[in-house]
């Protein structure tokens, strides 16, 4: 058992590279569809997948327009040449022979990110991006003497996310993959679908009691946030138990098993020099021009650091703000960050519809209670009626969360929202008689309460207040009745 004292002896250092696939309609070399989740096995392939002698692959412009967006998300600017290598090994689902990518000059040199870990404001270096043709798939039935491959992913046009070794534990490394996730999203450079593979990552661990890094692991095709942290977590474990019992770390290539939570040896990892890389003779190198980054410039949205620098007035913990986020691009059929700006100029009213979009909205639309998309003006319209009428004191919070969410569910927007809300019997009770009755009725039943208010307990008072909400049916406006509890009581 590792011990906090014996932990504490090791440094973790951790880089992460990520497989991006972009979001064009076909593959990278090949005009086959880049689609592959629901295909049958070998259906999207053509002569070029297969590696028949003699084809000739054709770059996608639309994979580096991607790629050119992906380093602006990156916060920098593409390189203006690239070239294309073949990066040579021999498995089952690589025809060719060789993998078609970049290494001495790839599209991507240098970027940052810069995310928040508990508090803690990190910055993790990128070293490179290439553009890289995936391989296909080989599976392995169990019981049997054969495998099987597919090469519906064969030549998928990917980016190859190069981290520094800038990480230095699990939560770090988990927070790193998830605002890679948003930048690539944002910059709608990939769907970044981790079930269907869209991202995945591979995690390279190592650990040293000295400055000088110890022998690395990579632990390949990770595909979830928890997975990430997870195996950082065990490796870290693993390879300190290895090295207390004086035995040595071997650099291989590694698996994670989510049901064990553990990872398990695959190979021996290959070294640069075992790829036998050299510049791709098929294919011109990628040259760009100042006018065509600055197009790319120009079209790119607002990222997920200004949106945070944004929203920073509004007092918003990083949790909800990351919620906001997260929920902006995973369904595209709503927005949430544009309509909270279009109110800044009430930052109340922006606050509160933040709030509500993460403690309403953003959970039933996750739970697919609401299955609309809804009208951008109707959903800020309806917002901007129920903060008003809360802050006229004329509907309680809860009957503004109730209201809020039948509105959005049904996807009926009513024209006059206090009308509604009226007829619906949300609104509060302020009429002073009604009010007063009311409490003049709980009193009379409720006299040891009424008497511990008069002595002073404040917790009474709370007890009376819940009883005239019970008695109006949760319309009585609470501060109305609060006052008038302690005006009838002397409190």
């Amino acid at each position: 058992m590792i011990t906090p004292e014996i932990r504490a002896k090791y440094k973790a250092t951790i880089g992460i590279e990520c497989h991006v696939q972009l979001k064009t309609a076909t593959k990278l070399f090949s005009a086959v569809g880049n689609d592959a989740r629901e295909a049958e096995p070998n259906t999207l392939v053509s002569h070029i997948d297969f590696g028949l002698p003699g084809a000739l692959p054709v770059l996608n412009e639309e994979a580096v327009h991607l790629a050119m967006r992906a380093a602006f998300a990156l916060g920098v600017e593409p390189q203006k040449y690239s070239y294309f290598e073949r990066k040579h090994y021999f498995y089952p689902d690589l025809p060719m022979g060789y993998q078609i990518s970049q290494l001495a000059h790839p599209i991507i040199v240098g970027g940052s990110l810069t995310f928040d870990v508990e508090g803690v404001v990190k910055t993790v270096q990128i070293n490179r991006v290439q553009m890289e043709a995936d391989a296909g798939k080989s599976t392995h039935p169990a019981g049997k003497d054969y495998s099987l491959v597919d090469l519906n992913r064969a030549g998928t046009p990917l980016l190859e996310i190069v981290s520094e070794a800038d990480i230095f534990s699990a939560a770090e490394a988990k927070a790193y993959a998830r605002e890679l996730y948003l930048r690539m999203r944002y910059a709608d450079v990939s769907d970044c679908n981790l079930y269907y593979g869209n991202m995945r990552f591979d995690v390279n661990v190592s650990v040293s009691q000295t400055d000088e890094l110890g022998t690395r692991t990579e632990t390949k095709n990770i595909n979830s946030f928890r997975a990430v942290e997870k195996t950082v977590e065990y490796e870290i474990g693993r390879q300190i138990e290895v090295l207390e019992k004086g035995g040595e770390i071997v650099q291989e290539t590694r698996g994670w098993d989510d049901t064990k939570q553990k990872t398990f040896s695959q190979r021996t990892k290959e070294n640069a020099d075992d790829y036998r890389y050299m510049p791709d003779p098929d294919l011109p190198p990628i040259t760009l021009d100042d006018k065509q980054i600055a197009a790319v410039r120009a079209e790119m949205p607002v990222m997920p650091d200004e949106w945070r620098q944004r929203l920073s007035g509004l007092g918003l913990d990083r949790s909800q703000t990351d919620v906001l986020l997260e929920a902006e691009v995973e369904d595209e059929s709503v927005s949430y960050l544009p309509l909270i700006e279009q109110s800044l100029v009430n930052k109340a009213l922006a606050r509160q519809m933040a709030h509500w979009f993460v403690n309403i909205e953003i959970p039933l639309r996750k739970k697919e209670e609401i299955t609309t998309g809804g009208d951008d003006a109707m959903r800020h319209a309806l917002y901007a009626a129920v903060f008003m009428l809360v802050n006229e004191n004329k509907l309680s919070s809860t009957n503004a969360k109730a209201l809020v969410a039948k509105v959005i569910a049904s996807g009926e927007y009513p024209d006059d929202i206090a009308v509604y809300a009226e007829r619906a019997g949300y609104l509060q009770e302020s009429n002073v008689d009604a009010i007063a009755a009311i409490v003049a009725k709980v009193i009379a039943e409720n006299p040891q309460a009424a008497a511990d208010v008069k002595n002073g307990e404040a917790k009474a008072i709370g007890f009376l207040v819940g009883q005239v909400m019970k008695q109006s049916q949760g319309k009585a406006n609470p501060q109305m009745a609060q006052e008038y509890l302690k005006r009838e009581l002397g409190a």
